[in-house]
């Protein structure tokens, strides 16, 4: 279904090939599924025919922190980091429409998935999922959209036999 959607992944921290072996394709695979599941959430009409692009980068804990501090105000790592494309913004024909882009601190999974008794595989899938829904619009500032957008996680999760992230760990 989504062919039309070019998804770049760029490997800026050479330990996720050692942490996850093909982690390129098992990162294009997580954004297409979601892309897939979610399509009447996020496609228009009018952008049948234009070809549009996620870029994914998968990188450290410091580079991270850079993105939060510039762009959030927030001096400080976290697991991942989504920046939404402006779906009304501008558009110059020939050129793909930018859906957004999604950068994951491998250090912060590997302490987060340490820490949930969760493998590192089923958390980079679910920080995957979590981030291309915030590339959908999907938030969880208000109570009410933080439930909305970790049933549908826990829902796409659960598809792909992953156990759902917001239960507590009896391992």
């Amino acid at each position: 279904m989504t062919d039309d959607v070019d998804i770049t992944v760029a490997v800026h921290d050479r330990r996720w090939h050692e942490a996850l072996p093909n982690v390129v394709p098992f990162s294009e695979r997580m954004i297409r599924y979601v892309l897939d599941s979610q399509r009447d959430r996020w496609f228009r009409p009018e952008w049948a025919g234009i070809p549009l692009e996620v870029a994914c980068v998968l990188t450290d804990d410091r580079e991270v922190q850079d993105l939060n501090a510039r762009f959030r105000g927030k001096d400080a790592p976290t697991n991942v980091l989504s920046f939404e494309a402006d779906p009304e913004g501008p558009h110059t024909p020939g050129t793909p429409r930018v859906l957004g882009d999604i950068i994951i601190s491998l250090d912060t999974l590997v302490r987060e998935a340490a820490e949930q008794r969760k493998s590192l595989h089923d958390h980079t899938a679910h920080m995957m999922v979590h981030g291309t829904l915030h590339l959908l619009g999907l938030d969880h500032i208000r109570d009410d959209e933080a439930e909305a957008m970790e049933s549908l996680e826990a829902e796409l999760l659960a598809a792909l036999g992953i156990a759902n992230p917001y239960r507590p760990s009896h391992a």
